[in-house]
């Protein structure tokens, strides 16, 4: 694809001699591509329709799907969004409010991407966690070409709140935090550019959003959808 060299090449170089392309081709996400995903939790059909069927029938479901968002100039991408992490009304043993899926049952789902060329984000719903900590448990599949990472301020609590009862936020610290882990992996596997998505439908959900700094080695989507009415 075109465009396919940042600013700032440094990270780029070791990639484009041995490291894979992403899904579509090319190296760089934007511009010239577009992702249509299924959403979802790995089990849990309630969460949506994701898990509605097998990670292979969910394949076969999405990529009709994507066709017909084709426009021109553009590469469809169909992809995954799976919930790896869940927000609960209930603290659980770890006190967090938050169920974390575990690697085992999200393995099926990334390898059967993987091999049909798709596209995977995993989604974090952290309670009372943070986004890094809970990324840090499924850095095996981050470390892959394939695979960014999605980050639900709403479901990100302070210490003395609840879900469904306000909505969470998150500083633009700790987006950074999250970003530059993110982007270390980039350049320690010589990957082509990883997505970082941020779900926000409310302007409190990332209150000071203009400090956030994402270096080249990932593509900042602002998603802007949540829950409710």
């Amino acid at each position: 694809m075109e465009g396919d060299i940042t600013a700032d090449a440094s990270w780029q170089l070791p990639l484009l001699q041995e490291g894979e392309g992403l899904p579509g081709g090319g190296y760089l996400l934007f511009p010239g591509r577009r992702l249509v995903a299924l959403y979802g939790h790995a089990w849990a059909p309630e969460l949506g329709v994701l898990a509605e069927q097998s990670p292979e029938a969910a394949v076969a479901r999405v990529e009709p799907i994507a066709a017909e968002y084709a426009g021109e100039g553009l590469v469809v991408v169909p992809a995954f969004e799976i919930i790896a992490t869940v927000a609960d009304a209930r603290a659980g043993d770890d006190g967090n409010y938050s169920n974390e899926t575990p690697v085992a049952d999200i393995r099926p789902w990334i390898e059967t991407a993987g091999e049909a060329g798709l596209y995977v984000l995993l989604d974090l719903q952290p309670g009372r966690s943070d986004f890094l900590s809970q990324a840090r448990l499924y850095e095996e599949f981050l470390r892959l070409p394939y695979v960014g990472l999605a980050l639900d301020p709403e479901w990100r609590l302070g210490p003395d709140q609840f879900h469904l009862q306000q909505f969470g936020s998150i500083p633009a610290e700790e987006v950074n935090a999250v970003a530059e882990w993110l982007a270390g992996l980039v350049r320690e596997e010589h990957l082509p550019q990883k997505m970082l998505l941020l779900h926000q439908f409310r302007l409190s959900m990332i209150p000071d959003r203009d400090h956030i700094a994402v270096p080249g080695e990932l593509a900042l989507v602002i998603q802007m959808d949540g829950q409710g009415p």
